[in-house]
């Protein structure tokens, strides 16, 4: 197969797996494990694959699955061999539709990441739909900030719904199911005080509401709109001493008078988590939803409204969450410390929320890969940051730029020194150049490394010249490696004395780095991943007139 077929197949591949967006780095390693020799021709290549991958993103995903279907149709039999292989043991059907269902009262976090993926890929994979629909009947909590967080991160996360709804467009459609229970005897409109309501769903007691008769559940549904807030709520007549305790005549509607965040004032009565939940799946005639396993006790209740009122029964599997160490994952936890001042936002890079990940420099492929690491057996799984790390690097390593920096950094002059002009590589893996240098005997070198030179020792300046310490000062020695291999024992970062750019690296601990980079370093853009060598990756975050703001990635 000729250079361009080639690339083709594997930018196609990538494409479809990817959302109708392939990543030229996976291209080109694909490339060159295929075609060894074209290593020698890294930047013709590399013009090729920009150039199919151009043609490539005008198709749609099912017009890239088409043509890879015909170039190299093994391709993509193993892909739909490698995810059937996860979702084989639920028994779907091809055209089977599959919804995601997230409360807009926070920023999505990685573990929505888990859930809104495992939906989207298994509608994916059987040619289904999905559906991502907001569980907003909450008005205390639903904000319009957290709808738009969400719509933009599940798409950066390359997820595309067939429908967007909100359940709060469907409010007359959950009155008539609540009065149709209510006509039924199956509900009531329980008038007594909380304190009494609390009690009888602890002792399994009925309250003094539970014995109305239809009329009255009925007639007081009618006055509902006009009552105080907390004086009367909708309950289930199910099984006060049931042994699963979400069965214990729940509330399924209750008066609240905030606001709400896209209906205003317009509605008083709003439904409760498990029955809007219940009426939406049917309506949507949604056959199947992966979730964890935190709802699990609520699916006999879900399931149970379903049956009462004689519509769809949505299957669900719920699988084992997964915790990671050290990081908190509590909505509330996280906006209390927020509003006093002790994250820098939702997006403090000390949390796994996605925006926290996408501007420390996490990038989607790394998180797909990363949560379905984790499974979707029942088993709760703890994973650690090291865990996501590994697949972040497996991503980026490849395609991230590299440039030099140098923190809390001492400008010395090394005895002797040659002036030097050369080009370094922006990339190990592709010897191209792309970043000049010059020197002229003085440096800028980080202090520590300066301290811990000893008399005598032959230290490397990385990609330059060697050095060594001769009665407290920095000798020239020689400028090549193999003159330092068997001789040196260190390599260290290093800078030249002038046209630097000044720059700061803010860590997960918000310690904020200060120091100066190389100034090829000013065409990095904005949002781009590089490593600073030897030190780590960062994203760059902003440009400012006089400095470059990154924040820290990863080791």
């Amino acid at each position: 197969m000729d250079l361009d077929a080639c690339i083709r197949k594997y930018a196609l591949q990538n494409a479809v797996k990817f959302s109708g967006k392939a990543n030229p780095g996976a291209v080109i390693g694909k490339i060159f494990a295929e075609h060894p020799e074209s290593k020698n021709n890294a930047k013709e290549v590399s013009a090729r694959i920009q150039a199919i991958l151009k043609e490539i993103h005008q198709l749609s995903v099912e017009e890239q699955h088409a043509q890879l279907e015909k170039l190299a149709p093994e391709l993509l039999e193993k892909k739909q061999k490698e995810e059937r292989d996860i979702f084989e043991f639920l028994g779907c059907k091809e055209g089977v539709r599959t919804a995601f269902p997230p409360g807009p009262e926070k920023f999505p976090h990685i573990g929505h990441a888990k859930a809104i993926l495992l939906n989207y890929l298994l509608a994916k994979q059987y040619h289904g739909k999905f559906i991502l629909r907001f569980e907003d009947t909450n008005p205390t909590t639903v904000k319009q900030e957290y709808y738009a967080a969400m719509l933009d991160n599940f798409a950066w996360l390359g997820v595309s719904w067939d429908e967007l709804l909100y359940a709060s467009d469907f409010m007359e459609l959950f009155y008539e199911k609540c009065e149709e229970l209510l006509r039924k005897g199956l509900a009531y409109i329980d008038t007594a005080p909380q304190e009494e309501i609390a009690l009888s769903r602890e002792k399994g007691v009925p309250t003094s509401s539970h014995a109305h008769s239809i009329q009255q559940n009925l007639q007081l549904w009618k006055e509902m709109p006009k009552m105080n807030a907390g004086s009367a709520i909708v309950r289930l007549k199910i099984d006060l001493k049931h042994q699963n305790s979400t069965m214990r005549d729940p509330t399924i509607f209750r008066l609240v008078d905030e606001p709400h965040a896209r209906q205003g004032t317009k509605y008083r009565i709003w439904p409760n988590y498990d029955f809007q939940n219940a009426i939406m799946d049917a309506h949507s005639n949604i056959d199947m939803r992966i979730r964890s396993k935190e709802f699990e006790m609520r699916t006999e209740l879900q399931r149970w409204i379903q049956e009462q009122l004689g519509i769809k029964i949505t299957k669900t599997y719920e699988f084992g969450r997964f915790n990671m160490t050290g990081v908190e994952s509590s909505g509330r936890v996280i906006r209390e410390k927020v509003q006093k001042g002790e994250l820098v936002g939702w997006d403090d890079p000390s949390l796994t929320t996605l925006v926290a990940l996408r501007r420390r420099g996490f990038v989607p492929e790394a998180i797909k890969n990363f949560v379905l690491s984790t499974g979707i057996s029942k088993a709760e799984a703890t994973m650690a940051w090291d865990d996501l790390i590994v697949q972040n690097k497996k991503v980026i390593d490849p395609i991230a730029r590299r440039y030099s920096a140098v923190f809390d950094g001492v400008t010395v002059e090394v005895k002797g020194a040659p002036a030097i002009k050369g080009e370094l590589n922006l990339h190990p893996d592709e010897k191209k150049g792309g970043r000049p240098f010059d020197t002229h005997g003085k440096f800028i070198l980080a202090k520590k490394d300066i301290d811990a030179m000893e008399e005598g020792e032959i230290v490397r300046l990385m990609d330059c010249l060697n050095m060594k310490k001769e009665k407290g000062q920095l000798v020239f020695h020689s400028k090549s490696f193999d003159e330092f291999k068997g001789n040196g024992k260190r390599v260290i970062n290093w800078l030249p004395e002038k046209d630097n750019v000044e720059i700061e690296v803010l860590t997960p601990e918000k310690e904020l780095l200060k120091g100066v980079a190389e100034k090829n370093i000013l065409n990095v853009k904005v949002n781009e991943v590089i490593q600073l060598e030897r030190f780590a990756f960062c994203r760059l975050d902003k440009k400012e007139k006089e400095k470059l703001c990154f924040w820290f990635t990863h080791k």
